[in-house]
């Protein structure tokens, strides 16, 4: 395959980043706002519900490793992971419709329903996400465009989240219209909708070109023991499980914060003074980190090509978790550093995601480079699980500590657990990212190495006569 087969458009790489964008409709919304809706809309006591979204994501994570394997078996004449773009838009859409549904059913059903309706969304949200995560390392060989394409897949994440982090409560209490459940459920209802048209124009606008060199069939034993080896992967692996422990226990609680430890706000603005409630400044918290994330994506691939992606990540990682440790000194009259501070915090912390997907793609490189063999839904279906484990634990870790400072929902807080939600928001966080950050600095598939295994791979491709790949 010659390098100008692998090439893909400014155009396609763009519209490749509506896919996050469809999916962050989602993940936006159970990560900023699944634990207080369980626990103040839904009527789940908050170490139940927290035990509920670990146990179910925690069978996701190794539900992804199935769909990994699978998508890499899927032959179709739309590729191997763009089929899945169409085939699971509308499930993933009901699903979530349901997990935000709230039934008049008593406590243990309404926590069988919980699981039921949360696992089924977990499994629908895989078999779309991955597939679509690992069109990433096929969409393109050239590590630029990549790059190029990953900044645009998060740059989708980022605008996702701005529209989840702007919009969601005041859609549930405008289309609730006093009924709050109601509302939930609505806003999932339009949210589903558009999803499902973003995904289907992901579609439609994207191809796969970069197919694997080895024609023989690969039993998965051998594809999982490629993975066990792929030492850059397993080092990806450690660092992606403590980065999202370090941004899920602190966005699950942001609601919390605002609501029982900020409380009602006066700010002036142009000389008029406003009270403000939890709703609108958790809003205008969440909305401007997405914002300044979106920023941070689009710099990325600038700043990556004058440092290079790992020191950029290393440097951005430093800057978030200072940022974040400074939230342990703030009071609730301090709201205008708590806004700087996040302000600064998501334009640092927004790309380290983006750059890690990169990196993920120079793994799947890496390892057809060492065995021959390529498996890149199983790179990038084992990489979420690795997300999911990080979710899971911190929806835990976040539930259990409201419930064990004595949290009750609805009510004035004690000191307790207004102390356990400033810690959530910055010394847990930072101590878990401390380790993630020492874990990275043993990768070593730096620029110059993945160079030399590109022209490497290219120069297989063209002595197996690889044809260019279909549309």
């Amino acid at each position: 395959m010659s390098n100008e087969s692998q090439k893909c458009s400014l155009r396609e790489r763009a519209v490749y980043g509506f896919g996050d964008l469809a999916s962050c409709l989602f993940w936006q919304t159970i990560t900023l706002y699944l634990l207080f809706f369980y626990t103040d809309v839904f009527g789940l006591a908050a170490a139940a519900a927290g035990i509920m979204i670990g146990v179910s994501r925690l069978l996701d994570a190794f539900f992804d490793v199935v769909i990994g394997m699978t998508a890499d078996r899927t032959n179709t004449r739309w590729g191997k992971f763009r089929p899945y773009l169409l085939w699971m838009a509308v499930p993933l859409a009901v699903s979530a419709v349901l997990a935000f549904s709230t039934p008049s059913f008593g406590g243990a059903g309404k926590m069988v329903y919980a699981y039921v309706t949360f696992i089924f969304f977990m499994f629908m949200y895989s078999a779309i996400n991955i597939p679509y995560t690992a069109l990433l390392g096929v969409i393109s060989g050239d590590p630029v465009e990549r790059t190029s394409a990953s900044s645009f897949k998060f740059i989708g994440a980022y605008v996702g989240g701005f529209i989840v982090s702007a919009t969601a409560l005041p859609f549930a209490e405008h289309f609730g219209q006093g009924n709050v459940a109601k509302g939930w459920h609505t806003t999932l209802a339009i949210y589903g909708v558009a999803a499902v048209i973003l995904f289907l124009i992901t579609f439609l606008s994207t191809r796969e070109r970069i197919q694997p060199i080895a024609k023989e069939k690969t039993s998965i034993a051998r594809d999982l023991g490629d993975l066990t080896q792929n030492v850059p992967w397993m080092l990806l692996f450690a660092v992606t499980i403590l980065f999202i422990l370090f941004v899920c226990i602190r966005m699950s609680v942001t609601t919390h914060y605002f609501k029982y430890y900020i409380g009602e706000q006066e700010v002036t603005l142009f000389g008029t003074t406003h009270k403000y409630g939890f709703e609108v400044l958790a809003s205008a918290f969440n909305t401007i980190g997405q914002a300044l994330a979106i920023l941070g994506v689009i710099l990325v691939p600038w700043f990556a090509k004058v440092c290079g992606r790992k020191n950029a990540l290393i440097i951005l990682f430093v800057t978030a978790l200072i940022c974040t440790g400074s939230f342990y000194y703030f009071k609730p009259e301090n709201l205008l550093l708590i806004f700087v501070f996040q302000t600064i915090g998501s334009l640092a912390g927004g790309p380290i995601s983006a750059l890690l997907w990169v990196l993920y793609a120079d793994t799947a490189d890496y390892s057809e480079w060492k065995t021959g063999r390529r498996a890149t839904g199983l790179v990038f279906s084992a990489s979420i699980m690795s997300n999911k484990i990080g979710w899971t634990v911190g929806s835990v870790i976040a539930g259990v500590i409201l419930s064990r400072t004595g949290f009750v929902a609805n009510v004035t807080q004690n000191l307790d657990v207004q102390n356990g939600l400033k810690a959530m928001m910055s010394v847990i966080p930072v101590a878990i990212g401390v380790v993630s950050l020492i874990i990275l600095l043993f990768y070593k598939l730096d620029e110059p190495t993945m160079k030399k295994i590109k022209a490497d791979l290219d120069e297989r491709r063209k002595a197996s006569g690889q044809a260019t790949a279909a549309a």
